[in-house]
C-alpha cells in the first residue's frame, strides 16, 4: 500500500460505489454529504453526463428526456464511448451551453477508468473527453482492482474506479481511504440503477482543504451537507490545479463543521418525503376550515368569526409549516399539526387584533421568522412543505415560488390595514413603497431569499400600489416608473448580491454570468419553456383558468368587493399590487402560473377576512364588537 500511495501524488480518484451514509460514516476521515444527482428525471447516464460538463438543466429542458445509453468500447490502450455523439447532439439542443467531456479534455493527457470485466462500464463516460475518447481503460477482475487502480494512477491525474458490491467493495473502499497520500483527493459517489425516492445520492470526499470527517457544501446549494453534481468537475480541476472554464457552473466542494451522520439521514429522509405532502397537507388545512364555516353556518355572527379565523389561519400557514420542519413527524402528524396550529393560530389573532388590522400579526411573523432562519442556517424553510424543494435540484435555499407571489400579497394587505381608513397621497404611497422596498431586499438578498423573480414581482407590484396611492391622475411618468421598477429593482439586487454575496448569489449565477446575448437568450427560453410545462403539469390548467376567471369576476364588481372598506383607496391599491405581482411573477418566473394561482389564493383568503369581518346588512360596516378600528368612510376611488 505504501508503494500505492506514492504514485497517488497530486492525483484524482472518483469511485462509484453501492454504499450509503452508514457505510461512509464507518470509514473515518471521509466527509459525507448529499448530493443532488440531478435536475429533474434522474438517470445514470445523465449524472455522468452534468459531471462531465460541470452545469446541467432541467432534463425536460432537453429535446428529448431520457439521454443515450452510455458504454465503453475498448480502442488501443483506450476506450470509445458508445452513444457519446448522441449525447452532445442532445446537448447541443438545450437551453444553455453544455460541454460533455469538458472535464477530462480541461486534464493534459485525459483521465482513465477502472472497471471489472463482466460488469457496466457507464460510470467510464465520466473520464471521456469532448470527443468520447478515455485516454486510458483497464478491466479485469475484482480481486485485481485496487493494484489496476494504483498502476492507472501512475500515468493519469484523474481516474475513474467502479467497485464492486457487498464486503469486498467495502473493503476495497477502506483500503483506498486508508491508503490515500496526502495530495490525492478521493470521491466516492453512491452508484444507484434508479432512485425512486428522489434524486438523491450520498457521497463523500477525503483530502479538500480542511480536513475530513466532516459535512460537504458548495456555494451552487449553500445549504449545509449539500452538494450538486456539477460541483464535482470544478473541485477536480481545482484540485488539479487546472483553471476552471467559465462554461462550469458548478462550485467547488467544501467541507465544513463536524460530521453529523444522524443529521444528514434525518435531511435525507425528510427531503424525500416533502414532494408528496405538500398538496395533502393544504387540503387538510382547507378543510379544517370547511368545518369551522360548517359548525356556524346557522349563525351570521359565527359564520363571519369562522371566515376571519380561517382566512387568517391559512395566511399564517408560512410559520405552521417550520413547526412540523422542525418535527419531523409522520405523514398524518404533520398535516393534523398544520391544520391545528393554522386555525389556532387565526383563531387567537382575530381575537386579540382588531378588524382589519389582524392582517399585520402573519405578515410581521413570517417575515421575522424567515429572516431569522435563513440568518441562523438552521434550514427550517428548507426541510418545511413551503421551502425550496431541494429534491428537484433547480433550488436548494431561498424562498420557493409558493410563497414569493404569496408573501407580496400578504405584506401589502397589512399595509392597507396599517393604513386603514386611508387617503391618497404621499404619506401612504411612501408607507406601501418603502414596505415594498423592504420587502424586495429580503426576497433578493442572496441570505434570505435569493429569488430574482421574487425582486422583479415585488417590485412591480409594490409600484402599481404606490401609483395609485400616489396623488392625482395617472400620468405617462407613473405609467413608465411602473414599467422601470423592475429594473430598479434589479439593478438595486445586483448590489446587494455583489455587495453581500461577493458576487455568488443566485442572481449573479443566473444573470451576471451570462457572457453573450446568447446566454441570457437561454435563460429567458429556459425559464418561459419551463413555465409553459409547469401550465401543461397535472391540475394546473384548471386552476390557472379559476384564478383568471376570479380575476376577471373581481374586476368586473371591485366596487361590492372592497364594500366591506368601503373602497378604501389602501386596500384598493394592495389587492391590485398583489394581483400585478402574481401576474407578472407568472411571467418572468419558471414555475409559471403556480405564482398567478398562489397570489390568488391568498387574495381570496384577505378578501374572506375583510367580508368575516362585515355585518350582514351592511357589508361596509363592520361588526360592533370589531370596531375599535376607526370606521369613517374613506373617499372612493373608482
Amino acid at each position: 500500500m505504501q508503494a500505492r500511495s506514492a504514485s497517488y501524488q497530486g492525483s484524482v480518484l472518483v469511485v462509484f460505489a453501492p454504499a450509503g451514509e452508514r457505510e461512509l460514516a464507518s470509514i473515518g476521515g471521509l466527509s459525507v454529504g448529499i448530493m443532488s444527482a440531478s435536475q429533474g428525471e434522474y438517470s445514470p447516464p445523465q449524472l455522468l453526463l452534468d459531471m462531465t460538463q460541470g452545469a446541467r438543466v432541467a432534463s425536460a429542458a432537453y429535446p428529448h428526456a431520457q439521454p443515450p445509453r452510455l458504454s465503453l468500447t475498448p480502442s488501443g490502450t483506450g476506450a470509445i464511448v458508445a452513444g457519446w455523439q448522441a449525447a452532445r447532439e442532445r446537448a447541443e439542443h438545450a437551453p444553455q451551453l453544455l460541454r460533455p467531456g469538458l472535464l477530462a479534455s480541461q486534464i493534459p493527457g485525459g483521465a482513465g477508468y477502472v472497471g471489472i470485466t463482466g460488469a457496466a462500464t457507464t460510470d467510464g463516460a465520466l473520464a471521456a473527453g469532448r470527443d468520447g475518447r478515455v485516454a486510458f481503460l483497464s478491466l479485469g477482475t475484482a480481486s485485481t482492482l485496487l493494484a489496476r487502480v494504483a498502476g492507472a494512477s501512475a500515468s493519469e491525474r484523474l481516474v475513474v474506479a467502479d467497485l464492486p458490491g457487498g464486503s469486498e467493495g467495502r473493503a476495497d473502499l477502506l483500503a483506498l481511504s486508508r491508503g490515500r497520500s496526502p495530495g490525492e483527493l478521493l470521491l466516492v459517489v453512491q452508484r444507484m440503477a434508479s432512485v425512486p425516492a428522489g434524486e438523491l445520492l450520498w457521497t463523500a470526499a477525503a483530502g479538500l482543504a480542511g480536513g475530513g470527517a466532516k459535512e460537504l457544501r458548495s456555494q451552487s446549494t449553500d445549504e449545509r451537507g449539500m452538494i450538486a453534481s456539477f460541483d464535482v468537475a470544478p473541485t477536480i480541476l481545482e484540485q488539479l490545479g487546472v483553471s476552471i472554464p467559465v462554461d462550469m457552473r458548478g462550485k467547488p466542494i467544501v467541507v465544513e463543521g463536524s460530521l453529523r451522520s444522524s443529521s444528514l439521514t434525518a435531511l435525507m429522509a425528510r427531503l424525500r418525503v416533502i414532494p408528496g405532502r405538500r398538496l395533502k397537507a393544504l387540503g387538510f388545512v382547507l378543510g379544517a376550515w370547511l368545518l369551522l364555516l360548517a359548525f356556524a353556518t346557522p349563525r351570521p355572527k359565527a359564520r363571519g368569526w369562522a371566515m376571519r379565523a380561517g382566512a387568517l389561519g391559512v395566511l399564517w400557514a408560512p410559520v405552521a409549516v417550520l413547526v412540523t420542519a422542525a418535527l419531523e413527524p409522520s405523514a398524518a402528524v404533520e398535516y393534523a399539526t398544520i391544520a391545528l396550529v393554522c386555525m389556532g393560530l387565526g383563531a387567537v389573532t382575530d381575537a386579540l387584533v382588531p378588524w382589519p388590522r389582524a392582517l399585520l400579526a402573519p405578515a410581521i411573523v413570517v417575515v421575522l421568522v424567515l429572516t431569522v432562519d435563513a440568518l441562523a442556517g438552521t434550514q427550517l424553510l428548507m426541510r418545511s412543505l413551503l421551502g425550496p424543494d431541494p429534491i428537484l435540484g433547480a433550488r436548494f435555499y431561498g424562498f420557493g415560488n409558493e410563497l414569493k407571489s404569496g408573501l407580496a400579497v400578504l405584506v401589502l394587505a397589512a399595509v392597507a390595514a396599517a393604513l386603514f381608513p386611508s387617503v391618497r397621497g404621499a404619506r401612504a404611497m411612501l408607507t406601501i413603497a418603502g414596505t415594498g422596498a423592504i420587502l424586495s431586499v429580503m426576497e433578493g438578498s442572496v441570505r434570505i431569499g435569493a429569488g430574482v423573480g421574487g425582486v422583479i414581482l415585488v417590485s412591480f407590484g409594490t409600484a402599481v400600489a404606490a401609483v395609485m396611492l400616489a396623488p392625482g391622475a395617472l400620468t405617462r411618468k407613473r405609467a413608465l416608473v411602473v414599467l422601470a421598477s423592475p429594473i430598479v429593482g434589479l439593478a438595486a439586487l445586483a448590489v446587494i448580491d455583489l455587495a453581500t454575496a461577493h458576487g455568488s448569489g443566485h442572481f449573479t449565477g443566473s444573470v451576471l454570468d451570462a457572457r453573450s446575448p446568447g446566454d441570457l437568450r437561454d435563460i429567458v427560453v429556459r425559464r418561459y419553456g419551463a413555465a409553459w410545462r409547469e401550465l401543461r403539469e397535472g391540475a394546473m390548467p384548471v386552476a390557472t383558468g379559476l384564478a383568471l376567471v376570479y380575476v376577471g369576476l373581481g374586476l368586473r364588481w371591485r366596487e361590492r368587493v372592497l364594500a366591506p372598506v368601503n373602497g378604501d383607496p389602501a386596500w384598493l391599491a394592495a389587492l391590485a399590487g398583489g394581483l400585478a405581482a402574481g401576474l407578472i411573477g407568472a411571467l418572468v418566473e419558471d414555475s409559471g402560473p403556480v405564482l398567478l394561482v398562489v397570489a390568488v389564493f391568498a387574495l381570496g383568503c384577505v378578501l374572506s377576512y375583510l367580508w368575516g369581518g362585515a355585518t350582514p346588512h351592511n357589508p361596509g360596516k363592520p361588526h360592533a364588537a370589531r370596531s375599535r378600528a376607526r370606521t369613517q368612510p374613506a373617499a372612493r376611488v373608482r
